[in-house]
């Protein structure tokens, strides 16, 4: 089973486009789209299990230049 998460991003201002260009070429990275309100950008990751979705955020997401804050919301089947 593939694990699902939404990532909302904040970033540096007038840097949320540059951001979601650089995250939509993440493997792993289904969605990257800049929007408005509290987030810069909001993005769609699946992996295929929770170790794997961490290291994703952290390892690959966190480190691409112009983020300042991350929070992953996995996906749940209830």
């Amino acid at each position: 089973m593939v694990v699902q998460a939404y990532i909302l991003i904040q970033t540096e201002v007038g840097r949320a486009a540059d951001v979601a260009a650089q995250i939509a070429e993440v493997q792993g990275v289904t969605l990257a789209e800049d929007v408005t309100g509290p987030y810069d950008v909001i993005v769609r990751a699946e992996a295929r299990n929770v170790d794997e979705l961490g290291k994703l955020v952290v390892a690959r997401v966190q480190n691409v230049p112009g983020i300042t804050r991350t929070l992953t919301c996995p996906v749940v089947h209830i």
